[in-house]
């Protein structure tokens, strides 16, 4: 079996824990003489942060040759070596799964190549999924909140304008009065494109300073609140 070996550091990481590059591939030849796998090769970013990973060519290729390579484990010294959080490396090791190759983690004792190994990895992965979760809630709490409060949340809306504080909303009464005829309109019988039509003949430009109005910009104008 193949072991695809990676190594990282970045100079703040080598000067605060000590892992140099060395230590790591030695780490990783150990792990793989006790587990009867060959290092086919070892890719390496040095002096690189962790923070993206489509800047670092040592990990794309990587990835690439445990991909491609049948059964392969790529092998690394800790999930902080291989990604920035919990989110990314499993990210990482289901790319890595879809292609038939496993995540070998030996700080963290994480080794896809078990049934064991599996186990606690679909665990950090449930536990990803339930922070993503309580921050997604925690978002949309605070914007239902701003929104009561009259404050801006997103983009502001044709109709108002964005007080001086800079938080709070205030009707445009220009727009506002454009408003009140589309709705006029639009009871009168009046289709989103017939609308649009009239909007950009009379001249009116939208909340983005268009001149010409689409049936869509219409329609959300109207189905849209305030805030």
């Amino acid at each position: 079996m193949k072991a695809i070996g990676y190594v990282r550091v970045s100079t703040t990481g080598q000067a605060v824990d000590g892992v140099s590059l060395e230590a790591q591939q030695a780490r990783i030849e150990a792990w793989c003489t006790a587990n009867d796998f060959e290092l086919a090769s070892l890719y390496v970013d040095a002096g690189i942060s962790g923070k993206r990973a489509d800047n670092r060519a040592g990990l794309q290729d990587a990835l690439q040759a445990a991909c491609e390579a049948r059964g392969a484990a790529l092998v690394v010294y800790s999930l902080s070596r291989l990604a920035r959080s919990t989110k990314d490396a499993i990210a990482i090791a289901e790319q890595l799964e879809k292609a038939g190759a496993d995540l070998v983690s030996l700080s963290e004792r994480i080794d896809t190549t078990t049934a064991a190994g599996k186990m606690v990895f679909r665990m950090l992965a449930v536990l990803a999924e339930f922070e993503r979760d309580l921050v997604s809630e925690r978002t949309i709490a605070a914007l239902s909140h701003k929104a009561g409060r009259g404050e801006r949340v997103g983009e502001i809306l044709f109709g108002w304008s964005l007080d001086a504080d800079g938080v709070a909303l205030i009707e445009n009464p220009a727009e506002q009065a454009i408003l009140a005829d589309i709705r006029e309109l639009r009871g009168d019988g009046w289709t989103y494109r017939a609308i649009a039509a009239e909007l950009t003949g009379r001249g009116v430009l939208t909340k983005k300073g268009n001149a010409d109005w689409t049936h869509q910009s219409v329609a959300s104008i109207l189905k849209r609140k305030a805030a």
